[in-house]
């Protein structure tokens, strides 16, 4: 891929710039932190609202679905200029993950509801993957889906439902047969979260959020209609699912941000004191997580030249989510060095007048709810067994 923008190109960077300088206000940003608050999901609709309204909400959808055309370096461009400008990125369940699934393997019943309704953020969606005793080993999962004529009889539970509280339509990964082998007997289930016999229940994370969530299913009626595909061929669709997701888990714009604002810190000379910068380990430190942040870039961009040409996300987007994940944790740690004991579990009363509560409360968050990067999404430790088996053929 060649990485030279043409002059096309660098126009279009400066109307992204001038886009998000037009259009997007931070207060939203501060509106939807930490899954919770009672304008966090309409403060995430304004924004995509604004991005549908453009034509930029769905950049990697076909163009006859509500895509954008745009090139591979295009989406590159719009990726990085949002990341730079501190723009979260869009909720990803709907828009990244189901629809691709929708428009890639339902019929055209399905596309014409569910598509449109995502695309403008009318229908919400959470993702029905994990259950307790199947997270990294996927395919042992348990919640049945019986199959009575004109519907599906859904039992079971999920649980890391991210923003269950606030979906439409949760997509579910459930087994309908279990006399065969068990990555053979799932299939793919839409499911309106308002059905009866849907429980949410709240997990409150370590940092005191709310975006997490348990989802019980007793006896809940699914129709025929919202089953993707063929019946016990799920697995086959959630493996396309979970590529486009780790790909994304890569999150280069977002880290080349969040680095850009560590350094900055570190160099700041906190009342009088040296700046942090200046300390040959924290040194060392920075120049690791830089030089694996630019290799990581490049290997996204020869993704995206790959899905240009017509591929799919394959077993490299288990390496993107691997060293994705590691490099937000490393950043995540080195902010919490900088923000030494002020970003201990309890705000300590002098924050304000060294590196401002703010600073330390978000470094403390960060750090506390970033854990968990490695293991969502599929573990780093099964990620590197499908490099592996897919990539080294052992």
């Amino acid at each position: 891929m060649d990485v030279m923008f043409s002059q096309e190109d660098l126009a279009f960077r400066d109307e992204v710039r001038a886009f998000f300088s037009a259009e997007f206000d931070p207060a939203l940003a501060k509106e939807r932190q930490g899954g919770q608050g009672a304008n966090y999901k309409s403060a995430i609709v304004k924004w995509q609202k604004k991005l549908h309204a453009k034509g930029w909400i769905a950049p990697g959808w076909p163009t006859e679905y509500g895509g954008t055309g745009w090139s591979v370096t295009q989406k590159f461009i719009f990726e990085t200029e949002r990341g730079a400008a501190g723009i979260p990125d869009v909720v990803p369940f709907g828009l990244k993950m189901v629809a691709p699934v929708i428009y890639t393997f339902g019929n055209e019943e399905q596309k014409a509801k569910f598509l449109p309704r995502i695309l403008s953020s009318e229908d919400w969606w959470c993702q029905g993957y994990s259950e307790p005793g199947a997270g990294s080993d996927l395919a042992a999962l348990n919640t049945t889906a019986d199959y009575a004529g004109e519907n599906y009889i859904v039992n079971g539970r999920k649980i890391w439902t991210t923003l269950a509280q606030y979906a439409d339509w949760i997509f579910c990964l459930v087994r309908t047969s279990k006399e065969v082998r068990k990555q053979q007997g799932i299939s793919f289930l839409l499911i309106d979260m308002k059905s009866p016999g849907i429980t949410v229940k709240p997990i409150v994370t370590i940092d005191g959020k709310h975006s997490l969530n348990e989802v019980l299913f007793e006896d809940v009626e699914v129709p025929v209609e919202n089953l993707i595909g063929e019946q016990d061929k799920g697995w086959t669709y959630a493996k396309a699912l979970l590529a486009h997701e780790r790909t994304g888990m890569a999150d280069v714009a977002d880290s080349k941000r969040s680095f850009a604002a560590l350094k900055a810190r570190a160099s700041d000379e906190v009342n009088g004191g040296v700046a942090m910068i200046e300390d040959p380990v924290f040194q060392m430190r920075l120049s690791d997580i830089e030089m694996e942040l630019m290799a990581l870039e490049y290997t996204e961009l020869r993704v995206y030249a790959s899905m240009a040409a017509g591929g799919m996300p394959g077993p490299e987007s288990s390496l993107l989510k691997i060293k994705g994940t590691e490099i937000v944790q490393a950043i995540q740690e080195l902010q919490l060095q900088l923000a030494a004991y002020y970003g201990s579990a309890l705000p300590a009363a002098s924050e304000h007048d060294v590196l401002g509560h703010e600073y330390a409360a978000e470094a403390r968050s960060s750090y506390m709810y970033g854990r968990a990067a490695t293991i969502y999404g599929g573990s780093n430790e099964v990620q590197r067994n499908v490099i592996a088996k897919m990539v080294l053929g052992v």
